[in-house]
């Protein structure tokens, strides 16, 4: 690996960071402001629809490159797994193209909608939800690739940081897919969303000054 390929990498990474506070600060705004969401009952994908949904749209597809460049950028940082790099690039692609393919309204969101769940799914919300749960897979197999590697580097704090948020996904997943739109299954995603994009934020600023093997 070149200098010059490693002195590229900061700015790169630096992109890559800027994705997590992107997604979740406009994404609890959206939560906040827009009339008839409940973070208990809606899931975050539902706010791509109605007025100002394009907003979510396009903010999924924006943060979802910025982390496949800033997983690039790990690469040439240093980063030689290709399963950590793979699943990372994987991520954020299925974020983005998730963002493309709309989630279909449900449960009473936007206002109008019928209560409960869509007798039916169109393409784009069935595309949206494969997208969605592919990246989620690339981002868990990033975080327990990362955990082994940072273990066998003695950097055990960032080894458990890896793993619990893989775990935490991995469960807020099953949770999800297990419990419908219930309360419990929301928020628990929520929190692993949150904790996820907070892992590879703070991955991506370790990175620009310490090397990732």
């Amino acid at each position: 690996m070149t200098t010059m390929t490693k002195q590229s990498a900061p700015p790169l990474l630096l992109a890559g960071a800027i994705a997590g506070p992107l997604y979740v600060g406009i994404g609890t705004i959206e939560a906040i402001v827009r009339d008839g969401y409940d973070i208990r009952r809606h899931s975050l994908s539902l706010l791509a629809n109605g007025n100002g949904g394009w907003i979510h749209s396009t903010m999924m597809v924006v943060t979802g490159l910025l982390t496949v460049v800033g997983a690039l950028a790990l690469r040439r940082a240093g980063l030689r797994s290709r399963w950590a790099v793979g699943g990372l690039v994987l991520y954020g692609a299925g974020v983005a193209v998730a963002g493309l393919m709309r989630a279909d309204p449900a449960d009473g969101f936007p206002i109008g909608t019928p209560p409960g769940i869509p007798d039916s799914v169109s393409w784009h919300g069935f595309g949206h939800v494969i997208a969605g749960f592919i990246g989620f897979i690339g981002l868990i197999v990033a975080c327990c690739v990362l955990s082994r590697r940072f273990a066998r580097q003695n950097e055990r704090g960032w080894s458990r940081f890896s793993l619990v948020t893989g775990v935490v996904y991995f469960l807020s997943l099953v949770g999800l897919s297990t419990g419908g739109g219930s309360t419990v299954g929301n928020l628990g995603f929520t929190v692993a969303v949150i904790l996820g994009w907070t892992w590879l934020t703070l991955l991506m600023l370790h990175a620009r000054t310490e090397e990732v093997r």
